[in-house]
């Protein structure tokens, strides 16, 4: 049940004294209009902009507008980010398009492997070789955990067939994560091609209408051509079997050719206002790309709509960066702000792992991820994040959601793996407390996936009261937590806390 605007005030002050309540509700955030943030998402998710898709002409768009918000608004671009000669709001990242699925087969004995139904080339040109096939386990090096699954194989000139996921985890993320690196090793050994016996817990056939298409990575700079690479439907038993059983197996394929494109992500600056907190830094991100126009959105479509504008995901999120920007560079908190908006989420986390590999500022300086995304929404009374307690700000977002009449949910739908699946996770990875600001949800249903990556998720549909709060919610959580006296911190024994000691010397 939503509060009456007029009961607001009345709330605040039983926990705010009267002269505090005045000073905080004459923050920038709190004046914000409703036609501000309508504007950018109509923007953003305008038929105009042909659904942002990474390296493409409605991507650039998006990614000048927000740069000219920043420049707009007083927001600076990030000291040091001088990839063109001057100080810019863009860091090109370097990426390779690759063309779509084609013809092959792979054959071990009697039973004969079709592209496009049985395996798909993940990478690789064209190719028409038999050789020794080499079973390698799951592929992968590690000496800290202990995996080695090469000792002892030779597969200089053979084809190395390997388990999908890792000894730890066959989680989707995680497959589709360590597949690379598989290719990589087995290159580096010598091998010619390599089979991957996909056993990710989704459909085969999910898979395969996903991957087969066109398909963006990050360019690998000048490292040397990629060797073949399949994913074989590891979950049809008889491939499995014939494949583990065989000593040859003939590999046939027309290859997959890549191109060079490029996008960018789109940075800003706030420097703080307290002589020692303003070297620290506050890190706000969310993606503004989206999936394209047709067939390239791998969903329903139609003569009269092929639009997939992607009001929600992202362009929701994105506004939300932009209020924060605006607020922020108003009336700045003690600690610095970085403001990215990243490219490549829908390939991948593309663009985050590209900056967080290649970060502007150093990551040490950065205390805090506030990242904003989501798939959808059915309930406007609350705010979702993705890590609320495994990431050390809880007081200060559900401060900040209730000062806008907003409860707080912390991590909805928990068998999703949502926390991993945004572009957070990049971050987190590095070791940054990163949870994820979503609009509300308590759990994945028809109303949440009926706009999803659905050529109906168009401005027209969105709640702009809604937004308005929910953007101002997210930019005063920002404020609260740039001005908390301690860095927020992992949740002790969180996956991630390791990497935060290796980060901060800790």
């Amino acid at each position: 049940m939503k509060l009456p605007f007029l009961l607001l005030p009345l709330g605040l002050a039983l926990a705010i004294p009267a002269d505090a309540q005045k000073k905080t509700s004459s923050l920038p955030e709190f004046q914000i209009k409703k036609s501000e943030t309508e504007a950018h998402i109509r923007f953003l998710a305008g038929d105009e902009l042909m659904g942002r898709r990474t390296g493409e002409q409605g991507n650039f768009v998006a990614a000048r507008y927000i740069a000219e918000q920043f420049r707009k608004l007083g927001v600076v671009p990030v000291p040091g980010n001088t990839e063109t000669g001057t100080s810019s709001y863009f860091q090109r990242v370097p990426f390779e398009e690759m063309g779509a699925n084609g013809p092959g087969e792979i054959a071990a004995d009697a039973e004969i492997m079709k592209s496009g139904t049985d395996w798909l080339l993940m990478a690789g040109d064209a190719v028409d070789l038999k050789a020794p096939i080499v079973y390698a386990s799951f592929g992968l090096e590690n000496a800290a955990k202990g995996w080695d699954d090469y000792k002892g194989l030779d597969v200089k000139g053979k084809i190395v067939l390997v388990e999908s996921g890792t000894p730890e985890t066959q989680t989707p993320s995680e497959i589709i994560a360590t597949s690379t690196e598989k290719r990589k090793i087995a290159q580096d050994k010598g091998a010619i091609a390599v089979i991957e016996l996909f056993n990710a817990p989704i459909p085969w056939n999910t898979v395969s209408k996903f991957f087969a298409g066109e398909k963006i990575s990050l360019a690998e700079g000048t490292a040397a051509k990629s060797i073949p690479h399949a994913w074989v439907n590891g979950k049809e038993a008889k491939f499995a079997r014939a494949l583990r059983a065989v000593k040859e197996v003939t590999f046939k394929t027309s290859g997959r050719i890549a191109k060079p494109i490029y996008s960018y992500n789109v940075a800003g600056y706030i420097p703080g206002t307290d002589a020692k907190l303003k070297e620290e830094y506050i890190l706000l991100s969310a993606h503004y790309d989206h999936v394209g126009v047709g067939k390239q959105g791998g969903q329903a479509y139609t003569p009269e709509d092929s639009i997939f504008n992607g009001a929600r995901d992202n362009a929701f999120g994105v506004t939300a960066l932009l209020t924060a920007a605006e607020a922020l560079a108003k009336n700045p908190p003690k600690r610095s702000i970085v403001i990215v908006a990243l490219t490549g989420e829908e390939v991948g986390l593309l663009g985050s792992k590209y900056y967080a590999a290649h970060p502007i500022m150093p990551l040490n300086k950065c205390i805090f991820n506030m990242n904003s995304d989501g798939a959808g929404y059915n309930d406007t009374t609350i705010v979702s994040v993705m890590g609320l307690d495994r990431t050390g700000a809880r007081a200060e977002i559900e401060a900040a959601c209730k000062a806008f009449g907003l409860g707080v949910y912390a991590d909805p739908s928990p068998e999703q793996g949502l926390f991993d699946r945004s572009d957070n996770v990049s971050f987190a990875k590095e070791g940054v407390p990163a949870p994820t600001f979503t609009p509300g949800f308590k759990e994945f249903n028809g109303d949440i996936m009926k706009n999803y990556h659905q050529v109906t998720d168009h401005p027209e549909t969105v709640d702009f009261n809604y937004l308005l709060k929910f953007s101002q919610a997210y930019t005063y959580a920002t404020r609260l937590i740039a001005d908390r006296k301690t860095a927020p911190q992992w949740s002790t024994g969180d996956k991630y806390e390791p990497a935060a000691k290796k980060l901060y010397g800790k």
